[in-house]
């Protein structure tokens, strides 16, 4: 059986870009557990395929149904993973791959997923910071919350955590490094 792999990094280093290219070059291969959040999309996002967005009441009320492996809040809105979004990619007899953050991979941990780890992390937090800056979609408040939540989750991945750490500091060096880690299985 395969086992599903999560993904997990700070914002901005590159983890939809590598899935992106990833899912490009192997478009029946993989499924990718679809996310829920309650913030709103930002351009060229697509509901149900990019996440599945949704009110913070409905987000609570998946909350109380137990409905999701994993959830947290960030940045003022609810991000989550359903069990139905991953038992989509498992029924369907793809890789199912998750992109969650440090509190998701913590949880998953707790689970008997049996999954297999993987971090993105950016070259620099001053490059990181750059990255964020330049997609113009963040406030000065949720920038720093960002960077905040960034250097958390790198003293997380630094303790062991994750099966393999792959700096983003070249998008054909990790996306070589993505595609190695993911077919070892």
């Amino acid at each position: 059986m395969l086992r599903p792999i999560v993904i997990s990094g700070p914002s901005g280093t590159g983890k939809s870009t590598l899935l992106k290219m990833l899912f490009a070059e192997f478009p029946d291969s993989f499924g990718f557990s679809v996310s829920s959040t309650t913030r709103k999309p930002r351009p060229g996002e697509v509901d149900g395929k990019d996440y599945n967005f949704t009110t913070v009441e409905e987000f609570k009320k998946m909350i109380d149904q137990n409905k999701f492996i994993e959830w947290a809040q960030f940045s003022g809105s609810y991000y989550g993973t359903t069990v139905a979004s991953v038992k989509n990619v498992l029924d369907s007899g793809k890789l199912c791959l998750l992109d969650i953050d440090m509190q998701g991979v913590k949880s998953v941990k707790k689970t008997d997923l049996n999954a297999r780890f993987l971090f993105i992390a950016p070259p620099s937090l001053d490059i990181l910071k750059d990255r964020l800056s330049g997609r113009g979609t963040e406030s000065t408040e949720s920038m720093n919350k960002r960077l905040e939540a960034a250097v958390a989750e790198m003293e997380y991945a630094e303790t062991g955590a994750h099966d393999s750490i792959i700096v983003n500091d070249n998008l054909d060096k990790a996306y070589a490094e993505l595609k190695k880690f993911i077919f070892e299985q």
